[in-house]
């Protein structure tokens, strides 16, 4: 591994940790505020992933790309915008810095350091939603960023803040995310058993954007082995 892969890779691992910090951290700040009300919980626990989504991208987005997502990073090696030798670093780091991340909210809140999550999300219903979600992280991904970082970083953490609300699954969309909230029994957790069914929809989900963008913008293809002759 290089310094600079080491280096980018070690970037994204951070930023993914203060992105799992701001997700479990917010939910158990808007659960312990909020009096019972799980729908006030939820607003504050979109609106502050939200914006921590926009400025973690614009903090890291030049280092690494600020991916925080393997589907996101293996998107990008399939486009030729990062080597494929470059993926299992980015993936390693990207759940090594979720896991971080949980620890951190749970230490802050004076939790257990990790902990099995209990909070159900059972049926077809929430598999479905995290394949809408995560199809359509990736078309806004793909969309927006040709436009800069500033604005990809704007039009993720405003989709996500407003899939939480829209999808049965409140929009997980990220396998790194789906694994480490397993051992966050709080607020944000997903239950291990419902593990599965989410990343088998964030995958399928992640294959559905790429074909529907390829197929809405015939000159993808070009882009994408321009983008393989600039990496070569």
């Amino acid at each position: 591994m290089t310094d600079d892969l080491r280096r980018r890779a070690a970037a994204d691992g951070l930023a993914t940790a203060f992105l799992l910090a701001t997700i479990v951290g917010s939910g158990v700040m808007g659960e312990r505020l909020s009096g019972g009300n799980a729908a006030l919980a939820l607003l504050v626990n979109s609106i502050a992933t939200g914006a921590g989504l926009i400025a973690i991208i614009l903090a890291f987005g030049a280092i690494s790309g600020a991916h925080l997502n393997p589907i996101v990073t293996v998107i990008e090696a399939w486009s030729g915008a990062l080597p494929w030798a470059a993926v299992p670093a980015y993936i390693a780091a990207q759940i090594a810095g979720a896991f971080a991340g949980v620890a951190a909210a749970h230490l802050m809140f004076g939790k257990p350091l990790f902990s099995i999550a209990t909070k159900m999300r059972p049926g077809i219903g929430p598999v479905l939603g995290e394949l809408v979600a995560t199809a359509g992280l990736i078309l806004v991904i793909r969309g927006s960023s040709r436009f800069g970082i500033p604005a990809a970083a704007v039009a993720v953490g405003c989709y996500i803040a407003s899939a939480y609300w829209f999808t049965s699954s409140t929009a997980f969309a990220n396998p790194a995310v789906t694994l480490a909230r397993a051992a966050s029994d709080t607020f944000a957790g997903i239950r291990p058993r419902d593990v599965p069914g989410f990343l088998f929809a964030q995958v399928v989900g992640g294959v559905a954007a790429v074909a529907l963008a390829d197929g809405a913008s015939p000159s993808s293809r070009n882009r994408a082995e321009d983008e393989r002759k600039r990496n070569a």
